[in-house]
C-alpha cells in the first residue's frame, strides 16, 4: 500500500511498528515522524529499493515466474518489497523466515485513525504507558497467543468494508447464542500452543523439540475443534475456518509417533525421540544405557563357547576390553578352532588375555553411544524439522483459522458477560447509540464495587449530507470526556466486528476517528499544551473528510478567554461547513450554544448536574439544551481547596456576572469594587453549618430495630422536626 508523508504518521502508529526500514534518498523526509512515534530508522542504500531487482528477488523467494498471481504492485510497492527481504537476508545471516505471498492492502479498507487519537483513546495502551487500563485489556477474552494478536489487529485496524464487518458479527452472534459449543470451543482452545511462534522458530532454524511438540499439540487441538464444529451450521466464514482444520492427519501421526509427550528445550539434550522409533536410535540407546548388561551376554556367550566356565570380559584404561581366563586354559584358547576367534593380546604371570572382533566392535560403540545417539536425534529432529516446513502454507491457514475461531468466542464471551448488543453497520451516515456505555469506565465502577455506569444515547445524523454536530456543555467531573470517548469507541468496535456497550446501535460507516481530548505538553520538542492542542487540531480539520467521526474536548482553553472563545467558535464553523462530519464538541464557552440557532447541523446537548443545599451532584445524564452555567466554583470546592478562596471565588464570580448584566466593565472596574483577598481572608472562616435536628434524628435510626408501630410513630417525629 502506497501512503503518503501526510498518511504515514497514522499507518505506523496502526501497525505498531517498532523499526522501519528507509531508503537513504528519504530518511531525513521521514525521519521526524519515525521519530515522534518511537520508532527506530533503519537506513538502506538506494540499490535495496530497486523495483527490478527487488522483482527477480521475490519471484524467486515464493517460487513462481511472475507476482502477477498475487496482485498489481506499483514499482515503489514492489521497491519496498525487495527492501524488506534484503533487510532479513543481512540480519537474519541467510536464514529467511517464513514469508506469505504479498496481500496488497487498499489505504479506504480499514478506519484510520492517527496517533494522537490511539493515544487519547487508549485503544491497545493506558495513557500511562502500560496495557492495563486500555480499551484492547478490557474486552481480551482470547485464550491462545495467535487470538490475542488477531484481537489487536482488528481493534487497531477496524474495517471500512461492510461485508466483512457483517461476516464477523455474524460469527460473533453464532457462538454468542451457542453458549455451549462456545464453552467447549474455548476448553480446547487453551491447551493449543502458539503454531505461528513455532513455525517462525523452525524456519529460522532456531527451534528445539518443544517446538517440534507445539506444532503436534497444535494439530491435536486443531483436530478437536473439526470435530467440536462438525455437524453444527456455522456461518460461511467460520466454515472455511474449520475447514483449515483439516487434512493434517499424516503430520500428525508422524510427530505422534516421533516424539515423546514431554520433550527437553534444547535438541543437544537429547531423549525427545520416542523409544522405538528409529531402530538404530534404540540399539544405540540400549549400548548407551546398558552396556554392562550387553558385555555380560556376551561373556556368557564367548564362556559357552569356549568351554571355559572361568572366562571373564574386564576392562581398563590400557588395553579396553578384553577377555581373560587362566593360565591353565591358555594352550586351549590359542590353539584351533579357538583361535580363529580369539585374538591373542596380553600373557601374564597368572592370566591370559584376547579379544574378538565382535568385542572390538562393541567396545567402540559403547564408548560412542552416548554421541552417536545424540546425532541420531539431531538427524531426525533436522527431518522432522524439514516434514513441517514443508506444510507450513496449510499449517499457516490452520493457525489462523484457530485464531478466527478465538476471537469469534472472545467477543461473544465479553458480549454475554458484560451485555453488549449487536450493532447495525451500513453504508449510511447514522450514528444513533441507545444507552451507550464505556467499557473501561464500566469495568472499572465495577471492579470498585460503586454505582452502576450511567447509560447515555446518542444521536448524530439525521439522513441528511450535512454535517451532524452535538455541542456539549456541563461542569467538569460530569463526564463530558467520558461520553465523547464512549461514543468514539462504540463506533471502532462496531466496525472491528465486535458486539458494542449499549441497548442497540446503528452505526454508518465511520473513514476516520479523531479524538482530541485531553492536554500534555511536549517539552522535548518545545511545544506548549496549548501548542500541542492545536497542531492536534489542525490536523484534524486538515485531514477530516465527511465520513469521519471526530470528537473534540474544550479547544481553546489553553490560552486567553477571547483568544480560546474565538478559535473554538471557528473551529465548530469549519467542522460544520468544510469537512461537514459527524462530531462531538465539548466546551465551556457557553456563548457557543447560539450557533445551533445559526447553523442546521448543530445541536446542544448538556450534561445534567443537580444543586442541593448550595452543593452539586453529578447526573452524569446527557439532555437535550445548553448548560446555564459552569459549575467551576463548586467543583474546586470538591477537589479541597481552602474555603476561604473558595467563597473568594464566589464573590468574584458574583460581581463578574453582575457587571456583565448591567453592562459594566469587567475585572477593570471589579479590582476597585471589591474588597482585597487579604481582606476577605481576614474575616472569619466559613464554617460549614453543623447537623440539623432532623439530620441528627436521622443519624440515630437503625431501621432493622423499628417495629412497624415504631416506624409510623417516627415518621410522624420527623414530619414535625421538618416544620420547625
Amino acid at each position: 500500500m502506497e501512503t503518503t508523508p501526510a498518511r504515514l504518521g497514522p499507518e505506523l502508529a496502526r501497525l505498531a511498528a517498532r523499526e522501519v526500514v528507509v531508503s537513504e534518498a528519504v530518511e531525513a523526509k521521514t525521519g521526524e515522524i519515525v521519530s515522534e512515534l518511537g520508532i527506530s530508522a533503519t537506513p538502506l542504500g538506494r540499490a535495496a529499493f530497486d523495483s527490478t531487482a527487488a522483482r527477480d528477488r521475490l519471484t524467486t523467494l515464493f517460487g513462481v515466474t511472475t507476482l502477477d498471481a498475487f496482485g498489481s504492485f506499483s514499482r515503489a510497492e514492489m521497491g519496498a518489497m525487495g527492501a524488506i527481504v534484503e533487510y532479513l537476508d543481512i540480519t537474519q545471516k541467510g536464514k529467511l523466515p517464513l514469508l506469505r505471498a504479498p496481500v496488497k492492502e487498499s489505504a479506504s479498507s480499514v478506519m484510520q485513525i492517527d496517533a494522537a487519537t490511539r493515544r487519547n483513546l487508549e485503544i491497545t495502551h493506558a495513557l500511562s504507558g502500560g496495557r492495563e487500563g486500555s480499551l484492547l485489556a478490557t474486552i481480551d477474552r482470547s485464550v491462545t497467543a495467535g487470538g490475542g494478536r488477531l484481537l489487536e489487529r482488528r481493534i487497531s485496524s477496524p474495517s471500512r468494508d461492510v461485508e466483512t464487518v457483517a461476516t464477523r458479527l455474524e460469527n460473533v452472534r453464532f457462538l454468542l447464542e451457542q453458549s455451549r459449543l462456545r464453552a467447549d470451543l474455548r476448553a480446547v482452545l487453551r491447551k493449543a500452543p502458539d503454531i505461528d511462534r513455532a513455525l517462525s522458530r523452525l524456519s529460522l532454524d532456531r527451534a528445539g523439540p518443544r517446538d517440534l511438540a507445539a506444532i503436534r499439540s497444535g494439530l491435536e487441538a486443531a483436530r478437536e475443534l473439526a470435530v467440536a464444529l462438525a455437524g453444527q451450521t456455522c456461518p460461511a466464514s467460520l466454515t472455511q475456518a474449520v475447514g483449515t482444520l483439516a487434512g493434517h492427519e499424516d503430520l500428525h501421526a508422524l510427530l505422534d509417533a516421533a516424539l515423546v509427550a514431554d520433550p527437553p528445550l534444547l535438541a543437544r539434550e537429547g531423549g525427545f525421540i520416542a523409544s522405538g522409533y528409529d531402530r538404530d536410535l534404540g540399539e544405540t540407546r540400549l549400548l548407551r544405557d546398558q552396556g554392562r548388561g550387553v558385555i555380560a551376554r556376551m561373556q556368557a556367550e564367548y564362556a559357552h563357547l569356549a568351554g571355559v566356565q572361568s572366562l571373564k570380559i574386564k576392562h581398563n584404561n590400557v588395553l579396553g576390553y578384553f577377555i581373560e581366563t587362566t593360565a591353565t586354559h591358555a594352550e586351549k584358547m590359542m590353539s584351533a578352532p579357538l583361535n580363529e576367534t580369539f585374538i591373542h593380546r596380553q600373557t601374564t604371570a597368572n592370566a591370559v588375555r584376547f579379544t574378538t572382533v565382535p568385542l572390538s566392535e562393541m567396545e567402540t560403540r559403547i564408548l560412542n553411544a552416548g554421541n552417536r545417539a545424540l546425532e541420531i536425534e539431531k538427524r531426525l529432529f533436522e527431518m522432522l524439522r524439514r516434514a513441517i516446513l514443508d506444510h507450513a502454507g496449510p499449517l499457516g491457514d490452520a493457525a489462523r483459522g484457530m485464531a478466527e475461531i478465538d476471537v469469534a468466542a472472545a467477543l461473544a464471551e465479553i458480549a454475554a458477560e458484560a451485555d453488549w448488543c449487536q450493532p447495525i453497520v451500513d453504508d449510511g451516515r447514522s450514528f444513533t447509540v441507545i444507552g451507550g456505555r464505556h467499557p473501561v469506565v464500566e469495568k472499572a465502577l465495577r471492579a470498585q464495587g460503586g454505582a452502576p455506569f450511567i447509560a447515555n444515547d446518542c444521536t448524530l445524523a439525521d439522513g441528511s449530507d450535512g454535517a451532524d454536530i452535538w455541542l456539549l456543555t456541563g461542569p467538569n467531573m460530569a463526564g463530558k470526556s467520558t461520553f465523547l470517548r464512549q461514543n468514539a469507541l462504540i463506533a471502532l468496535l462496531a466496525q472491528a466486528g465486535s458486539y458494542v456497550p449499549a441497548r442497540s446501535a446503528h452505526i454508518g460507516l465511520v473513514s476516520q476517528l479523531f479524538s482530541r481530548v485531553g492536554a500534555s505538553d511536549d517539552l522535548a520538542r518545545g511545544r506548549s499544551t496549548f501548542m500541542v492542542e492545536m497542531v492536534e487540531t489542525a490536523a484534524i480539520l486538515n485531514q477530516a473528510d465527511d465520513r469521519a467521526l471526530v470528537i473534540l474536548d474544550e479547544i481553546g482553553r489553553g490560552t486567553a478567554t477571547w483568544d480560546g472563545l474565538s478559535i473554538a467558535w471557528a473551529t465548530l464553523e469549519h467542522l460544520h461547513e468544510t469537512n461537514r462530519c459527524r462530531a462531538l464538541f465539548a466546551t465551556h464557552y457557553h456563548e457557543l450554544t447560539q450557533l445551533a440557532q445559526t447553523l442546521d447541523g448543530v445541536d446542544n446537548a448538556t450534561i445534567a448536574v443537580k444543586e442541593w443545599v448550595g452543593e452539586v451532584i453529578f447526573l452524569h445524564e446527557v439532555r437535550n439544551g445548553a448548560a446555564d452555567r459552569s459549575y467551576g466554583v463548586q467543583v474546586a470546592k470538591l477537589a479541597g481547596l481552602p474555603a476561604s478562596v473558595v467563597e473568594r471565588a464566589r464573590i468574584v464570580l458574583e460581581a463578574l456576572e453582575k457587571g456583565e448584566r448591567e453592562g459594566k466593565p469587567g475585572p477593570k472596574a471589579l479590582i476597585d469594587d471589591l474588597p482585597l483577598f487579604s481582606a476577605v481572608a481576614a474575616q472569619p472562616a466559613v464554617k460549614p453549618a453543623g447537623p440539623s435536628p432532623l439530620e441528627e434524628k436521622l443519624a440515630g435510626i437503625h431501621p432493622d430495630e423499628l417495629s412497624p408501630r415504631d416506624a409510623l410513630a417516627l415518621i410522624y417525629e420527623l414530619k414535625a422536626l421538618e416544620k420547625s
